[in-house]
């Protein structure tokens, strides 16, 4: 039986971000993934054609650059060949009118786009960035969760600390039309809080919508050149390079537990691999604890019954020549530029996906890699990259009345027709999309859960992030935070807190418990985005 300090179950990025630190100061780590490949929703791959190179999956690192992991390791890696590019533009609006909304790295610029409002909006998240940001980079049932609402309530006092709650859990809706009058600015950021697994009515989205703009703003739209597999192949360099282990193609159906704490883990194979001090999982609730543990009570029960959300579909596309932006040329130069009618279009799209019905209207996201990383693609060629986060897993209708459904599940001939309507709404906006088109690969829910064990129900963040499960009950209320019922067992991934996005945050966390908090804390992550880079 292979022994090490930790055994790590998945390969996703809080896994590995987890494992480098840990490997660093000193620890025999083996890292256990089930695909044949390592990186979990970071991938690279030519999906389309020889010559582009797509992010499958996951593809913008904003979280991951402005993180702790990457403000511990980010030297090392770049050692290991991970450079980082990124722009002055990193994100816009469409409108179905024709005209579009930006949000650049330029305070002057955004404010003359946005109004005074921007300005002063960005100050008070400013004003207040190492609460802000240390909410989302704090384990929250621990003593530093409790050392750090004692100094929120030193500095705020009672009513200061009451309206920042008020201000965590407002919606993005009452932000947006409470700070903003113009809706081209309220286009601009409501699409924002998808990225988040929320909605513009949810509770904390407004809470989201801030954090995002101010991030952008400060620290825009970084991604990897040569794709974002290059950040996976560092880390695992890095790991490897201080005595750790990865092996794919190694499925784990079971934790072993002696005397009440994890010992270590057995594979669908049968090979056991012993964990002297930590067992760390980077699954899902219903994963660990209705595959995984032998466990019952409580706490198994509530993590078997933890909710996923929306579906999503991601399309890819490989272009003859550079898209055509009709309207404003600066979109051609953005790195993520929404398609939709504003606020109220998102909010509509995401009912009507919630209700179980394909959307009318989605709001599309094109994702354009090639705005910052030429080597992607041949010379003047194009490739996009789009992602569609308002679907549902089981569809019950369509909001248009176009397309047939079937016994509501995801075939091929749904997907594609489906594809076929997000295409047109795209080539209203590039016109010479279609003329262009080489190849196009769609990938629909049930492509996702079967691509990713993780992506269940085709949800990329792993977890519904209704209040409930969120913020400090984040899995679920019977278990939040990392720690489990078993000893020694860890839970890490987007399932946990501080949630989804690629920035390695739970890991982070486990790991700076693990090794007694030598990471440095999240107010890293504010004095990142203020530093020049």
């Amino acid at each position: 039986m292979a022994e090490h300090d930790a055994v790590i179950v998945g390969s996703g990025i809080n896994s590995l971000a987890c494992a480098a630190l840990l490997a660093r100061a000193g620890w025999d780590v083996c890292v256990l993934e089930r695909e044949s490949e390592l990186g979990g929703a970071i991938k690279t791959a030519a999906l389309t054609e020889a010559g582009y190179l797509h992010d499958v999956f996951s593809a913008w690192h904003p979280l991951w650059v402005g993180g702790a992991a990457h403000a511990e390791l980010g030297e090392e890696l770049a050692a290991r060949g991970l450079e980082y590019l990124n722009t002055q533009h990193p994100t816009a609006t469409a409108f179905p009118d024709g005209s579009a909304a930006f949000l650049s790295t330029s305070s002057e610029a955004n404010a003359v786009e946005h109004g005074a409002a921007w300005s002063e909006a960005m100050g008070a998240v400013g004003s207040q960035a190492e609460l802000v940001f240390g909410v989302l980079g704090t384990e929250l049932w621990s003593r530093a969760g409790a050392g750090l609402a004692v100094s929120a309530y030193r500095r705020l006092g009672r009513r200061g600390l009451a309206a920042f709650g008020g201000e965590v859990v407002q919606s993005s809706r009452d932000w947006l039309t409470a700070t903003f009058d113009s809706e081209r600015t309220h286009g601009v950021l409501a699409p924002w809080v998808l990225h988040t697994g929320l909605g513009p009515d949810a509770a904390t989205s407004g809470f989201m919508n801030r954090v995002i703009a101010f991030a952008i703003e400060a620290g825009g739209m970084p991604i990897p050149r040569g794709g974002g597999a290059r950040l996976v192949d560092a880390l695992v360099r890095l790991i490897e390079d201080n005595g750790g282990t990865c092996h794919t193609e190694t499925d784990v159906e079971r934790v072993l537990v002696a005397d009440g704490r994890a010992s270590g883990v057995r594979t669908a194979g049968g090979e056991a691999f012993a964990a002297r001090r930590a067992v760390i999982c980077n699954v899902t609730p219903t994963q660990l604890y209705g595959r995984l543990l032998e466990l019952d009570g409580d706490v198994a029960k509530a993590g078997r019954s933890f909710r996923f959300g929306r579906s999503e579909m991601q399309i890819h596309y490989a272009l003859s020549e550079e898209p055509r932006w009709d309207g404003d040329e600066r979109l051609a130069r953005t790195a993520v530029v929404h398609l939709t009618p504003g606020l109220d279009g998102v909010s509509r799209a995401v009912n009507e996906a919630e209700r179980g019905l394909l959307p009318a209207e989605a709001t599309v996201v094109v994702g354009q890699p090639l705005t910052m990383d030429k080597s992607r693609a041949p010379s003047g060629a194009g490739l996009l990259w789009i992602q569609l986060q308002e679907l549902p897993w089981r569809v019950k209708g369509d909001a248009a009345g176009d397309l047939e459904h079937g016994d509501g599940t995801w075939t091929e001939s749904l997907r594609e027709r489906y594809a076929d309507r997000i295409q047109q709404r795209i080539a209203r906006h590039i016109p010479n999309l279609e003329s262009s088109l080489r190849k196009r690969v769609v990938l629909s829910p049930a492509d996702l859960q079967a691509a990713n064990i993780n992506l269940e129900h085709g949800d990329p963040y792993s977890g519904s992030l209704a209040l409930d499960q969120n913020f400090l009950w984040r899995p679920f209320s019977r278990q939040p935070g990392h720690r489990t019922p078993v000893r020694d067992l860890f839970h890490i991934g987007a399932s946990t807190w501080p949630g989804p996005g690629l920035g390695g945050g739970s890991g982070t966390l486990v790991a700076r418990e693990l090794l007694r908090n030598r990471i440095p804390a999240s107010g890293r992550l504010f004095r990142f985005l203020k530093s020049p880079h």
